[in-house]
């Protein structure tokens, strides 16, 4: 059965899934380590791991697969779960896919490198999540879950 499942820390787009999931009569998992409010929603599962690095991580990794969407901001989870065959976005709507996967991990390694080799330890925060971002994502779920149900 299809799914979908988020790795609910610091994810800025729970809201705006879970209205999409519930209009496709989609299971959606909701993944962390702890400190999120369950929702009411018999459709959403708040799945609570134990702490520990990327326990939140293995957990979507293990159970995603063809049929499933999975949203993350995490490069290396993000590159097992489409090698697993699920239709993989970013939060801002920007989707993971077979053809940019080893960029996107060649990408962060190399920025990690750079931050590791700053002395000053300067350096942006990133852009910050805006409107036009939501609105990507809620296009770009729609159309991953419709791809996702033709390949599952």
């Amino acid at each position: 059965m299809a799914a979908l499942y988020i790795d609910a820390d610091a994810c800025p787009v729970k809201t705006e899934a879970e209205r999409v999931a519930t209009r496709h009569g989609l299971r959606m998992f909701v993944v962390s380590n702890g400190g999120l409010r369950p929702s009411a929603n018999p459709l959403v599962e708040t799945v609570i791991v134990p702490d520990g690095p990327d326990v939140a991580d293995m957990w979507i990794a293990d159970r995603c697969g063809p049929g499933d969407v999975v949203v993350t901001g995490d490069i290396p989870l993000a590159a097992k779960c489409v090698a697993a065959g699920a239709q993989v976005l970013r939060h801002n709507g920007e989707a993971f896919t077979a053809a940019n996967i080893g960029q996107q991990l060649a990408m962060r390694d190399l920025m990690a490198d750079l931050r590791a080799a700053n002395p000053l330890g300067a350096g942006g925060s990133g852009k910050g999540f805006t409107k036009a971002d939501r609105s990507r994502f809620l296009d770009a779920l729609e159309r991953a879950i419709r791809a996702a149900a033709r390949n599952g």
